[in-house]
């Protein structure tokens, strides 16, 4: 029978076996439903530049994996001799970014958060029906938005905790005027352990200001585009831009992003029709367009009449081009994947209405003006700004208590649609895509 093991690094060769054979590596977590790699960096670091700490007793956890069966089990020998410090510095080197995972970071039910979204401002260049109400929203005065240095601050921290990937969301988070420079900071964060930065954008101003965006170390991109139809996309967005962002689409491309996803959200009477003309357009490009079921926010005048569940959507796309291929999903995955066999590009499907993913939800987000917010739709927030400009400031270890205590109370699944529509919860422009 399969079991899990620790597989160490040992002082004569590379041990196998089920308990650690070193009273240093004595915690090994068990995580929800799947196993997962752990490296004790800081229990390397910490003894590997400690003089006193003889080597031939140094032994660190490097991974959970399937045991192999005892006749099947290879041994690797290993050349004690030569066992020295900087060769194991080496050996840890190419699993750099895994690193141990901070408990605040873990709720209630097991849920590790690796993944961080960031909304940088509460002003958009679009009016977008689902997003805001025709007549606006009252923005959050300037002096309390988060600033370069709170968001850089807050980022270090959730890095250093075990966030792998961030999302800079908006709001428009390309109206920020220091969004290359924002960029570039948080590229430096890859040498802790960040390893994605990704954006959402409408794509209107962004065109020219994206190859510094690479450069500075963003490798992610989702573009809303609701329409195919120039005219339509003045209807759900109050402005013009359609030829904008279907030419920032073909850019990203261009300049090797991977993934470049195109966020659709489909509303039953406004654009659903539309949902077999983004299949096609995904026949000769590399793309991912994700279709999201409408969801109730303040303003944007939700009602079930106007969701279109996912499997409808399925059923209209196979009627026009037959068996759709099923893509594998990763565990936190929100999107269901799908392409049409032989197409460049693929297709999902974000089921947060008829088929909710809360149990496998790695995200947590900080809105433009500073509150954590650990679900989407959950009312509950708090203020990370507030506690930063506090005299005397915080230290880190007090703010990561405070965003413990916060994942620590998240729930297990988020309400069912009819709750929802009737709960108070910020418009989504002023929560962050």
């Amino acid at each position: 029978m399969t079991k899990h093991c620790i597989c160490i690094f040992w002082c004569h060769g590379i041990y196998r076996g089920t308990e650690p054979p070193c009273p240093l590596v004595t915690t090994m977590l068990r995580r929800t439903q799947h196993s997962f790699r752990l490296t004790s960096q800081s229990v390397l670091r910490r003894f590997l530049t400690s003089p006193s700490y003889p080597s031939h007793r140094f032994a660190a956890a490097v991974a959970v994996q399937p045991e192999l069966e005892p006749e099947s089990k290879p041994y690797l020998p290993y050349n004690g001799n030569a066992a020295t410090r900087e060769q194991i510095k080496a050996k840890i080197a190419g699993i750099d970014f895994e690193r141990p995972f901070s408990n605040f970071l873990v709720d209630k039910f097991n849920r590790q958060h690796t993944y961080l979204r960031i909304s940088l401002t509460e002003k958009c260049n679009l009016r977008c029906t689902y997003c805001m109400p025709a007549e606006g929203v009252p923005l959050t005065p300037s002096a309390s938005i988060l600033t370069t240095p709170e968001i850089v601050r807050l980022s270090e921290l959730f890095v250093r905790a075990g966030v792998t990937k961030i999302r800079l969301t908006g709001g428009e988070p390309t109206v920020r005027p220091d969004i290359v420079e924002l960029v570039g900071e948080l590229g430096r964060l890859r040498g802790e352990g960040l390893q994605a930065i990704s954006m959402t954008t409408n794509g209107i101003a962004l065109r020219r200001k994206l190859p510094r965006l690479i450069e500075g170390g963003l490798n992610g991109l989702n573009i809303s585009l609701d329409t195919l139809d120039p005219f339509k996309f003045e209807i759900i967005t109050r402005r013009k831009g359609h030829d904008r962002v279907l030419e920032l689409i073909d850019e990203a491309i261009a300049l090797g992003l991977a993934p470049v996803k195109v966020n659709c959200v489909v509303i039953r009477g406004v654009n659903d029709a539309e949902v077999v003309d983004f299949v096609e357009f995904t026949r000769g490009r590399s793309v991912d367009v994700r279709f999201i079921e409408y969801m109730p926010f303040d303003g944007n005048k939700w009602n079930s009449d106007k969701l279109v569940p996912y499997k409808e959507l399925i059923s209209r796309i196979e009627e026009r081009f037959g068996g759709l291929q099923k893509l594998p999903d990763d565990l936190n995955d929100t999107s269901k994947a799908f392409r049409v066999p032989g197409y460049a590009g693929q297709i999902g499907f974000i089921t947060s209405m008829s088929d909710h993913f809360c149990g496998t939800c790695n995200r947590l987000r900080i809105t433009a003006d500073g509150n954590l917010k650990v679900c989407l739709f959950g009312q509950s927030e708090v203020s990370l700004r507030d506690l930063m400009r506090r005299e005397p400031s915080p230290a880190d270890d007090e703010l990561m208590h405070v965003i413990g205590a916060a994942v620590g109370k998240k729930k297990k699944q988020h309400a069912g649609m009819s709750e929802l529509a009737a709960r108070k919860n910020r418009p989504m422009i002023l929560i962050g895509g």
